[in-house]
This record gives C-alpha cells, sequence and structure tokens, in this order.
C-alpha cells in the first residue's frame, strides 16, 4: 500500500536553535513518529494567505489532515467577541486551518484535531467555544501549565464503536489533557464521543458521515502509545484511491 501524505499544519512561534532565535514554523516531534509509525508520510503545512483564498492548493497534494495544538483560536473566528479570558492567538493560522479543515471535510479527506485542533474542527463545522472553561462552570483542565505528565491525567468516558475508541479504548480511560478553552456549541453534523469526569466536557467530537473526522481534546501524540495515530493514518491510505 502506498503510504499517505498527512499534511501537518504548523504552530508558527518564537523558537530557538543552534544560534536563531526568531518566528518559526514548528511541528514538533512528537507527532511526526506518531505518523511515521503509522505508515504515513507527515508533511508541515505553513500558514500562508494564498491557501486562505485556495484551500485546493494543499488539500489536492495530501491524503490526510492533522490539526496540532497551540494557542487559543481567535473569538471572531466564531462570532464572539473577546472577553478578556482568551489567551495569545494567530488569526493567520486560524484562517489557514479552518479553510483547510472546511475543505477536508467538504471532499471527505480524513482528518485529526488535537487539542487546540479538535477546537478548529468545530468552529470550522459552524460550532463555538467556551473561552475560559472555569468561567463556563467546568473544572480546572490545566492543572500543570507547560506539562504533560501526570499531573494532567484524568478520566474520560469514550462511547464504543467510534474513532475515539479506537484511539484510546473505550469505556473510563486515562487521558492527558491541557487546555482552558472548550468545546460550548456543537458544530454541524458533530456528535460527542467522549466526555470529560466528572464534569461531563466534551474530550472527543467526530462526524458519523464523514470518511474520518475526529477531534480529541488531549495529547494522542505525547501518550505511551506506539501506533495512537494508526486508524486516522489507516483512513488516509484508503481514502488514496478516491477523488480528492
Amino acid at each position: 500500500m502506498t503510504a499517505p501524505v498527512i499534511g501537518v499544519c504548523a504552530a508558527f512561534e518564537k523558537a530557538s536553535w543552534g544560534f536563531w532565535n526568531q518566528q518559526a514554523a514548528i511541528v514538533p516531534a512528537t507527532y511526526l513518529a506518531k505518523i511515521h509509525a503509522a505508515g504515513g508520510v507527515p508533511v508541515g503545512l505553513i500558514p500562508d494567505t494564498r491557501v486562505v483564498e485556495s484551500a485546493g492548493l494543499l488539500i489536492d497534494r495530501i491524503d490526510g489532515l492533522l490539526l496540532i495544538g497551540g494557542v487559543d483560536v481567535e473569538p471572531a473566528s466564531y462570532g464572539a467577541t473577546d472577553n478578556g479570558r482568551t489567551e495569545a492567538t494567530e488569526p493567520l493560522r486560524d484562517e489557514f486551518e479552518l479553510v483547510l479543515a472546511r475543505e477536508a471535510m467538504r471532499r471527505d479527506i480524513p482528518v485529526l484535531g488535537v487539542c487546540r485542533g479538535m477546537q478548529v474542527l468545530n468552529v470550522a463545522a459552524g460550532g463555538t467555544l467556551h473561552q475560559h472553561l472555569l468561567d463556563a462552570g467546568y473544572v480546572e483542565h490545566r492543572p500543570s501549565p507547560g506539562r504533560l505528565d501526570h499531573e494532567t491525567f484524568h478520566e474520560v468516558e469514550v462511547d464504543y464503536g467510534t474513532h475515539a475508541a479506537m484511539l484510546c479504548g473505550s469505556g473510563v480511560q486515562i487521558v492527558n489533557s491541557h487546555h482552558h478553552q472548550g468545546v460550548d456549541r456543537l458544530g454541524n453534523g458533530a456528535v460527542v464521543t467522549a466526555r470529560s469526569l466528572p464534569d461531563q466536557l466534551p474530550e472527543a467530537i467526530e462526524w458519523p458521515g464523514q470518511r474520518y473526522a475526529l477531534g480529541v481534546q488531549w495529547h494522542p501524540e505525547a501518550a505511551e502509545l506506539q501506533h495512537a495515530l494508526t486508524d486516522f493514518v489507516n483512513s488516509a491510505a484508503h481514502a488514496l484511491g478516491g477523488q480528492h
């Protein structure tokens, strides 16, 4: 089977390497390793205004789309006003990822959203976000800022027979979350397939009408699961023979 090309939307952050210290497009190696282990070929996708105008420039060239974690989503992108609780944003990255997500779903190309990526998927489908979960009555979902170790582990309940269950197992599972925002109104066609315990915050959403469209609020790329993205990459591989 031909290895599928997985487009990974890069973060755009200030970074240091060698003697350089400047803005850079970044794709963490944890994502790359999981894609490679699952049989895919990862390719970084850099925010670009031309792609915002024509998503096909990139969607024509990939077999699956991965939206990774990062900064908050700009409230204006889901019709809200910043209430002062939204933190750093990258509006171009938002626009870039939203058009790619919408076009991937329109063409039924497999798409996976991780943490911020799940929120982008929900907004792309017309949903909204809570700008700060504590203000909405939910528990703390970022107990250790800047970390994904045991302090961030918590229980979720995952529906049987879903893409989320293929990623981490069904029933009560332990996952690693690090976020202060979350899904408010669900996007069109989305269903919740995993919920945080005990507060019932959506921790996974997916679109049953799509070949593969899943968002998870936790970080499978940082979990001790060598093939955590296998189901997603396999879906992209099977989509290779289809029409983009």
